[in-house]
C-alpha cells in the first residue's frame, strides 16, 4: 500500500537502493519492485532480482504489498509460470481427441463459420444466428494432427516465458482476448459459408506480445522479426489458412501486450486492462456489424 510522503520529493531525484539508502538508482526489482543498485542487482531469466529475492528469502510475515514479488507486469509470481500454458495445451489436446473420436456433428458445432446452410435454403446455424460461443469454441478445435502439432509447439514456446513475464491472469487474457480479436475479424472478412478452426489467432496474439516484452528487456529484436516473418510467408502463401485470423490475433496481442509490459507502474492495471476493454468493444463491434450484414 503507497504511503503519504513526509514532503514534496524532488522531481529529479530518484530512489535510493533498499540495502544502501544512500545510493540513488532508477532500478527495480523485476519480483519485488525495490530499488537495487547496480551492486545489488542479480540477473534473472526476467530482468534483475534483488539478492532477497534471487536467494528465496521472503522474511517473516506477508510482505506489503510494494515488496511483494511481482512478476515484470507486475502480476503474482506462481510457484509454476507454466501452469496456464500446460493447462491451455491440455484442453486442445482434449478437444483434438473428441473431434477424433465423436461423430462429425461434434466438430460441426464447434468451428466458426459465419452463415449455413447458404441460400436459397434458410440458414440454421452460425454466429450470424446467434451463436456467439462458435467465436471461443474455434479457438481450441483443430482436426488435422500437423495443424494441432504446429499450434501447441508455438503455444509452449512462446506461451512459457509469456506467462512467466505476465503472471496468470493477464496471460490469460492475452490468450482469450488475441484468440477471440482473430475469430472477429475472421467472421467479419471470410466467407460466412467456410468453416475455420484452430488456434492460430491466439497464437500470433503471442507472436505480437513476445515482440513486446523483448522490447521491454531491450534484447534483440531480430530472432523475433525472422520467426514472425517466416510464420506470415505461410500465412499467406499455404492453402486453406484463415490469414484474417492471425493478423487479428497479432494486432490484438501486440497492443495488449505494449499495454501490459510498458504502462506507467502509477496506472499500470487502468492501462492494462483499458487496453484489453477496448480490443474487446472492437471484438464486439466487428461482430455485431456482420451479423448485421449477414442478416
Amino acid at each position: 500500500m503507497d504511503h503519504a510522503a513526509a514532503g514534496p520529493p524532488d522531481a529529479q531525484s530518484l530512489p535510493g537502493c533498499y540495502r544502501h539508502p544512500d545510493r540513488e538508482t532508477g532500478i527495480r526489482c523485476t519480483r519485488c519492485e525495490r530499488p537495487i543498485c547496480t551492486d545489488c542487482m542479480i540477473n534473472a531469466s526476467v530482468g534483475f532480482h534483488c539478492p532477497d529475492c534471487a536467494s528465496g528469502r521472503t522474511g517473516g510475515g506477508p510482505a506489503p504489498a510494494a515488496s511483494r514479488p511481482r512478476t515484470l507486469a507486475g502480476g503474482t509470481v506462481a510457484a509454476d509460470p507454466h501452469l496456464l500454458t500446460k493447462i491451455l495445451i491440455g484442453i486442445n489436446a482434449a478437444v483434438f481427441i473428441a473431434v477424433q473420436a465423436l461423430p462429425s456433428s461434434f466438430l460441426s458445432d464447434m468451428v466458426l463459420i459465419g452463415r449455413w446452410p447458404p441460400a436459397p435454403f434458410v440458414p440454421t446455424e452460425g454466429v450470424a444466428e446467434g451463436e456467439w460461443y462458435r467465436l471461443v469454441t474455434t479457438m481450441f478445435t483443430h482436426e488435422e494432427i500437423w495443424h494441432i502439432g504446429f499450434n501447441m509447439i508455438s503455444l509452449w514456446f512462446l506461451g512459457g516465458p509469456l506467462e512467466a513475464a505476465l503472471g496468470r491472469a493477464r496471460y490469460l487474457t492475452l490468450y482469450l482476448v488475441s484468440g477471440l480479436a482473430g475469430s472477429a475479424l475472421t467472421y467479419l472478412l471470410a466467407s460466412p459459408t467456410t468453416a475455420t478452426l484452430g488456434a492460430s489467432g491466439a497464437v500470433f496474439g503471442l507472436f505480437g506480445a513476445t515482440a513486446a516484452l523483448v522490447r521491454r528487456l531491450n534484447a534483440d529484436m531480430r530472432p523475433v522479426v525472422i520467426l514472425l516473418a517466416i510464420n506470415l510467408v505461410f500465412t499467406f502463401t499455404w492453402v486453406n489458412i484463415a490469414w484474417q485470423a492471425h493478423i487479428g490475433g497479432l494486432v490484438a496481442g501486440g497492443v495488449i501486450g505494449f499495454a501490459m509490459l510498458h504502462a506507467p507502474r502509477e496506472r499500470r492495471t487502468l492501462v492494462q486492462y483499458g487496453a484489453c476493454a477496448l480490443v474487446l468493444l472492437v471484438v464486439v463491434g466487428l461482430t455485431l456489424l456482420r451479423s448485421a450484414q449477414l442478416t
